[in-house]
């Protein structure tokens, strides 16, 4: 990741402008066994007290680590039961990233926080309806989950 993904300039601008990047060796203790760092490179997201709310292991190209962290965010606003700056986050991926990986995901959660945040159902079945035509199951796991909601 150091020669493709950390130097790109979009990279860098979203990441300084977005996060507080600590970067650690895979073998710095404790920090290692307390996150359970077992390859490298393991990215974390993690809110101010600690919490891990997201996490890849393994190279992430320069197009997918904006949208994979942007989706650690919005999942970390998603467990705080922050869902209008949630769904912001998510919109975003779903908006700006809709071909990248972390975007079924997004899709699934975005839907999720407007339910939890209105108590309508549609969002859900929204969401089921979005995955399976976009991103069907066995490409996307998202899909197999939002099943259910199309019965709603």
């Amino acid at each position: 990741m150091d020669a493709v993904t950390y130097p790109n300039s979009d990279v860098v601008g979203f990441i300084e402008g977005n996060v507080v990047p600590v970067r650690l060796p895979f073998d710095a203790m404790p920090a290692a066994k307390d996150f359970n760092v077992k390859w490298t490179p393991t990215l974390i997201i993690l809110d101010f007290e600690g919490g891990e709310h997201h996490r890849a292991t393994g190279f992430v190209a320069p197009a997918e680590l904006i949208p994979m962290v942007l989706l650690g965010l919005g999942k970390t606003h998603f467990d705080s039961e922050k869902f209008k700056e949630a769904i912001g986050m998510l919109d975003r991926v779903v908006s700006d990233y809709a071909a990248s990986d972390s975007a079924p995901e997004a899709i699934y959660y975005q839907a999720v926080s407007r339910y939890k945040s209105t108590h309508s159902p549609q969002p859900l079945k929204e969401a089921y309806e979005r995955l399976h035509r976009d991103y069907p199951y066995p490409s996307s796991e998202w899909a197999k989950r939002a099943a259910p909601y199309r019965l709603l």
